[in-house]
């Protein structure tokens, strides 16, 4: 076979704009941490003093909310380092790891608020509601203003996402927990405090569990959610002067930098180049993809047969790949 192996040329990356700088996302992110830092020291004080699980377990979320904030400065600063040596995409995913590692941390403490919860539905102390109310509604305003700050930043990073996760909920325990003290302050019912816990833990472990499926997916180097495979694969093979598509992969090399490779058989006399051309527009404008990596050759006539079951697939007799993966996609009927 002829090779005609993919060339990027001078624009094959311009799509990968985020939106916001990656010193605009450090200022944003380090506003909030300075913000949260100093709110959770306070509140570790008025918690011990007033008694609340509540409380202290706010505290505790923002000391997770803390960590998750550098955790994410410190990813950033390693993604933005040129690919180099042995880590030819960079350090990209550094800000994946920093995603999962808020997703477990969120798990953890979820668990261990939980328990200290029931512990505390079974023998509720005496907690000072009006202290306990103060402090959670001037949370409220810390975290309102923290989620801010972040939703500056560019949340379509997982590692983003991960940090701004933390500090919403957050902000909906601090709300849990005001309401919490308006029913201890106005009904003297003490268990209000764990059940307001209980409410936020629940909220925790689906943030958590999102977190996790995602950072998941692109460790597995998963197709982007919003990709189905198959259907890309009908939708290149569609395209004029292409014959079949085969050993097809989408994956992502770390949030919103989605990447493509595939062998593109290309009907005998077409123009190759022109070809990969097109697809690489389909590509870019249709789903975002500008990592692209197309081997295309021209088909032998054996491709441009219909084979009968049973026969010799003619994939092999075109010298595809010893062990393709995948569905080849032609302009028939074919399985996926």
């Amino acid at each position: 076979m002829s090779g005609h192996g993919h060339e990027h040329g001078a624009g094959d990356h311009s799509g990968h704009s985020h939106g916001v700088s990656a010193d605009a996302d450090r200022r944003w992110l380090g506003l909030a941490l300075g913000l949260i830092a100093v709110f959770m020291v306070a509140e570790v004080a008025v918690g011990i003093v007033a008694g609340s699980l509540a409380l202290i377990s706010d505290a505790a979320h923002m000391l997770t909310d803390a960590a998750s904030i550098v955790l994410a400065l410190i990813a950033m600063r390693l993604a933005a380092r040129p690919a180099r040596g042995g880590f030819t995409y960079g350090l990209k995913r550094a800000e994946i790891l920093s995603a999962q590692a808020n997703g477990l941390t969120l798990l953890l403490l979820g668990a261990w608020l939980a328990y200290e919860a029931v512990r505390r539905l079974i023998a509720p102390p005496q907690v000072e509601g009006g202290l306990m109310l103060a402090t959670a509604l001037t949370g409220i305003v810390v975290n309102v203003a923290a989620a801010y700050c972040i939703s500056k930043a560019n949340r379509t990073s997982l590692n983003v996402e991960g940090a701004y996760q933390h500090v919403l909920n957050d902000l909906f325990a601090f709300i849990g927990t005001a309401i919490a003290a308006l029913v201890v302050v106005l009904t003297g019912f003490e268990r209000a405090d764990p059940i307001a816990t209980l409410v936020v833990v629940a909220l925790m472990v689906k943030a958590a569990y999102g977190l996790l499926r995602d950072s998941g997916r692109i460790f597995l180097e998963a197709a982007p959610a919003d990709v189905d495979p198959d259907a890309l694969g009908d939708r290149l093979v569609a395209r004029p002067g292409v014959v079949e598509v085969h050993d097809l992969h989408v994956w992502q090399i770390t949030s919103g930098q989605a990447a493509l490779s595939a062998h593109v058989l290309v009907e005998p006399g077409g123009d190759c180049h022109a070809v990969r051309r097109d697809l690489e527009e389909v590509l870019r404008h249709d789903y975002r993809i500008t990592h692209t990596t197309l081997q295309v050759d021209h088909a032998p006539e054996q491709v441009l047969q219909v084979a009968l079951p049973g026969d010799r697939s003619t994939a092999d007799d075109a010298g595809h790949c010893d062990a393709p993966h995948g569905p080849v996609h032609r302009e028939e009927p074919h399985g996926h």
